[in-house]
C-alpha cells in the first residue's frame, strides 16, 4: 500500500479506532516483518493535513466542494485547454503511489488514454526507466525484470542500493535484515558499491566507495574481467559473446580504478567470485539516475548472463506471479522513439517522455503545454529544477489533481480530487508480486467502510473519463463501460480465476497472510517475449552509448584527481519519497535533514561541523545545515530526496515542522542519460561556501 516490500500487516481496531499494527507473521514473503512506514499508515489514516473532499482554489483559499461539481470542474477544464490550443497541450504526470493502489492500476490510466495527448510524464524517467529500456532491449519486454533470488545467493553485490532502508526497490525483498543473516549462516556474503556508507555497506562483509557517476567503468570492467579470463558459461539461447568481448575490451579494471577509485584488484577479485555461480548483482537508484545509468543496468544483465547466474537458483530469476502482466499481455511491451519532445527531440518510451523535459515545454509565446493533470503526483519535489517547474506550473491555464494533499505541486491547481486513505480500499499488489523474491499472492481488504462522501481512484478516474467523454459528444463503446464500471475486486477476481491457479478473492480473503506459490524457477527462454526467444547481449540501441562514455573518461579522470564535490541523494527508512513527512512517528529523534560531508572536505573549505551552508549547482542554490561524516567518500556530499515542505500554500505540517530543503533544485533538467533520457540526479557538481549571514 505504501511500498515496494508489500509486507504483510496484521491491523487491531476498534470500531472506527486502530489500536495496533504489526507485521503478519503467516505471510509468506514479509514473515512478520514490519518498518516504521507500516506503522504509520495510522497517521496516513487521521492525518488532519489529508484531503477528504474535493477542493477548489479560490486565491489562496480552499473551498470544499460537491464531487459532481468537482467532476463538471475538472473535465470543463481540461477540455477547454484541448478544445483551445489541441489535445496536446494537457499534459498528465503520474506519480510512484498509483502503483500502490489498485483502483490506479486497474481504471488510472483511462483518463490520460482519453485525454489522449502525447505528453504523458511519470516518476518512472526519475528513477528506473533504464532498467525498463534494458530489459525490453535484452528480454523483450520492459517488466521482464530479473531479482536476486537472495534465499538461495552464494554472493549477493549491491550497486547503488540500500535495501536494510527500503527492503528492495525493483526487487521486493521484505524482511532484508533477516534474509541477511540467512545468508551468512549458509556462509553467503554480501558485497556493495557506493559513494556512501549506506545502513546497507554499514553491514556488509564488503563495502568499496565508487565515484558517482562512474559505476558503468567498474561494472563493464567486471565483464572484461570474465571474458578475458575464459569464464564465460552463458546459456545456450544467450548470443553475442564474441561482439561482446570486443565491446569492453578497453574497459579494463585499471581504467576503472583511475576513474572511479575502486581498485583494480578488487575488480578482479568480484569478477572472479561472480563467476562462480549462485551469485546475483542488482543496482538500483545510484546507477538509474546518472549519466551512464542505461549501461549500467545493461552491465549488470551482461555480467548475469555470461557467467551463467541468469535464471538460475541464487543468481537473478524472473518469477511466476498468480496474475502475469507479462505473459498475459496486461503490460504493453514498450517502445521506444514513436515521438519526441518538441524542444530537444528526446524519445519517448512506452507512451511516455522523460519528466525533464516538462518545464521547456510550458516555455515561449506559444508553449506546447499549457495544461497539467497530476494523479499522486509532485514533481515540484521529484524531478529536476523543482522550483523553475513551480514557476512554469502557477502560469498554466488549467491543473488539476487527483491527490490527497496539498503539497509543492497540488499548491498551483485549480481543483484537487482526494481518493480514499489505504485502509479503505481494498489491495492486491499487481505490479509487486511480479520483482517478488518469492512467488505469493495476497489480497487485503479494505478495513475500513469508504465514508459516504468519499471516493475511491477507481470511481474518481470513472466519473472523469465519463465526463471527458460527454464533453466530446462521445459514447463509451460497451466494452469501455464495462470495464470503468468493474470494480478492481470484481478485475483481480477474473485475473486470478482465469489464471487457473485456483485461486480467486474468496479463497485469498479467507487466507489473510496470503498463499505460498513456492520459490523462483528458471523460466527461460520461453519466459522471454523477444522475436526469436533469444536474448542478444549486443542491442543496439544500449550499445551505441558506449561512445559517449569513452569519450567521457578524459574528463572523468580529471575529476576523479580534482577537489570537485558530487552530490548525490539518499533516502532513509522512515521517509517515503515526498511525503508522510507530517508523521510524528517518522520524523521523530536525530533530524536527518543535513548535507552530509566528510570531515576533510570540510576543513579543506573552512567549515565547520552544523553550520548553514549554501550549495550551489549550475541552476540553483540553497541554504541548508552541514553535518561531518565519514559515511560519505571524499568528494562526495549528500541530500535526502523530498525535502523542502516550507513553499507558500503546502497543506503540510500540522503535526510537525519538517527543516530541509528541496535536493531537486539543484539538479539539471539538461542533463539526462543519454540512451533514455532518464533525468540525472546523482554526481551533480556542486560547491559548498558558508551561507551569507549565518
Amino acid at each position: 500500500m505504501l511500498c515496494e516490500a508489500m509486507c504483510g500487516l496484521e491491523v487491531q481496531v476498534r470500531g472506527p479506532e486502530i489500536v495496533s499494527i504489526r507485521g503478519h507473521r503467516d505471510d509468506p514473503l514479509s514473515r512478520g516483518h514490519i518498518c516504521p512506514k507500516g506503522v504509520a499508515l495510522q497517521d496516513l489514516h487521521t492525518d488532519p493535513d489529508r484531503l477528504r473532499r474535493p477542493v477548489r482554489r479560490e486565491g489562496d483559499a480552499w473551498v470544499e466542494i460537491g464531487w459532481d461539481e468537482a467532476i463538471d470542474l475538472a473535465a470543463d477544464l481540461l477540455h477547454g485547454v484541448q478544445e483551445r490550443h489541441g489535445r496536446d497541450a494537457v499534459a498528465t504526470y503520474l506519480g510512484n503511489p498509483n502503483v500502490h493502489s489498485l483502483g490506479a492500476l486497474t481504471h488510472g490510466t483511462s483518463v490520460p488514454r482519453t485525454l489522449g495527448s502525447r505528453h504523458v510524464f511519470s516518476a518512472t524517467s526519475v528513477d528506473q526507466l533504464p532498467h525498463h529500456v534494458v530489459a525490453w532491449a535484452m528480454y523483450g519486454h520492459q517488466f521482464l525484470l530479473p531479482v536476486p533470488d537472495i534465499d538461495r545467493s552464494r554472493l549477493v553485490v549491491l550497486v547503488g542500493t540500500n535495501p536494510m532502508a527500503s527492503n528492495g526497490s525493483l526487487w521486493t525483498v521484505p524482511d532484508f535484515p533477516a534474509r541477511l543473516r540467512e545468508l551468512h549462516d549458509r556462509g553467503g556474503r554480501l558485497v556493495v558499491l557506493d559513494p556512501r556508507r549506506t545502513e546497507t555497506a554499514a553491514v556488509a562483509d564488503e563495502h568499496h566507495f565508487v565515484r558517482p557517476g562512474t559505476d558503468a567503468t567498474v561494472l563493464l570492467a567486471l565483464v572484461h574481467v570474465v571474458l578475458a579470463e575464459g569464464l564465460a558459461r552463458p546459456a545456450a539461447y544467450v548470443d553475442g559473446l564474441d561482439a561482446l568481448r570486443l565491446l569492453v575490451a578497453d574497459f579494463t579494471p585499471e581504467v576503472a580504478e583511475r576513474v572511479s577509485g575502486v581498485a583494480a584488484q578488487t575488480i578482479r577479485g568480484l569478477a572472479r567470485d561472480v563467476a562462480g555461480g549462485g551469485a546475483a548483482v542488482h543496482g538500483r537508484m545510484g546507477v538509474s539516475t546518472q549519466e551512464f545509468g542505461v549501461l549500467c543496468q545493461w552491465a549488470i544483465q551482461c555480467l548475469m548472463a555470461v557467467t551463467g547466474n541468469l535464471d538460475q537458483p541464487g543468481g537473478t530469476m524472473f518469477t511466476t506471479p498468480a496474475i502475469d502482466l507479462v505473459g498475459r499481455g496486461l503490460v504493453g511491451r514498450g517502445h521506444r522513439g514513436r515521438t519526441t519532445s518538441a524542444v530537444r527531440g528526446l524519445p519517448e518510451f512506452a507512451g511516455e517522455l522523460p519528466v525533464s523535459v516538462l518545464a521547456e515545454e510550458m516555455d515561449g509565446e506559444a508553449p506546447a503545454i499549457r495544461a497539467l493533470l497530476t494523479i499522486a503526483g509532485n514533481p515540484v519535489s521529484s524531478t529536476p529544477a523543482g522550483s523553475r517547474l513551480s514557476g512554469r506550473i502557477a502560469s498554466l491555464e488549467a491543473v488539476v489533481a487527483i491527490d490527497p494533499y496539498v503539497n509543492e505541486t497540488t499548491r498551483h491547481a485549480h481543483v484537487i480530487l482526494p481518493p480514499t486513505g489505504p485502509l479503505e480500499r481494498d489491495h492486491y499488489d499487481l505490479i509487486f508480486h511480479t520483482l517478488a523474491v518469492r512467488n505469493t499472492a495476497r489480497f487485503s481488504p479494505a478495513l475500513f467502510e469508504r465514508p459516504e462522501d468519499a471516493r475511491h481512484h477507481w470511481e474518481i478516474a470513472r466519473d472523469l473519463t465519463l465526463a471527458l467523454l460527454r464533453r466530446r459528444g462521445c459514447r463509451p463503446s460497451v466494452r469501455q463501460r464495462l470495464r470503468l464500471m468493474a470494480s478492481p475486486r470484481m478485475s483481480v477476481d477474473l485475473l486470478l480465476r482465469s489464471a487457473r491457479t485456483g485461486l480467486s478473492v474468496r479463497r485469498l480473503s479467507r487466507t489473510p497472510g496470503g498463499v505460498d506459490l513456492g520459490p523462483l524457477q528458471p523460466r527461460l527462454p520461453e519466459r522471454l517475449r523477444t522475436p526469436d526467444r533469444r536474448v542478444s547481449l549486443t542491442p543496439e540501441v544500449v550499445t551505441d552509448g558506449l561512445a559517449l562514455l569513452r569519450s567521457r573518461l578524459p574528463a572523468l579522470r580529471r575529476a576523479a584527481s580534482s577537489d570537485e564535490l558530487l552530490l548525490i541523494g539518499r533516502r532513509h527508512q522512515r521517509d517515503n519519497n515526498s511525503w508522510m513527512h507530517n508523521s510524528t512517528r517518522l520524523t521523530r529523534g536525530r533530524p536527518r535533514h543535513q548535507l552530509l560531508m566528510h570531515p576533510d572536505d570540510l576543513a579543506a573549505r573552512g567549515l565547520a561541523d552544523g553550520s548553514l551552508v549554501t550549495v550551489t549547482s549550475d541552476v540553483s542554490s540553497v541554504r541548508v545545515d552541514v553535518r561531518a561524516s565519514d559515511e560519505v567518500m571524499r568528494g562526495v556530499v549528500s541530500l535526502p530526496h523530498g525535502y523542502g515542505h516550507d513553499r507558500p500554500g503546502v497543506r503540510m505540517g500540522h503535526a510537525v515542522e519538517v527543516p530541509g530543503v528541496s535536493m531537486n533544485d539543484l539538479t539539471d533538467p539538461a542533463r539526462v542519460e543519454g540512451v533514455s533520457g532518464n533525468a540525472v540526479l546523482n554526481g551533480i557538481p556542486v560547491v559548498v561556501t558558508p551561507a551569507a549571514g549565518a
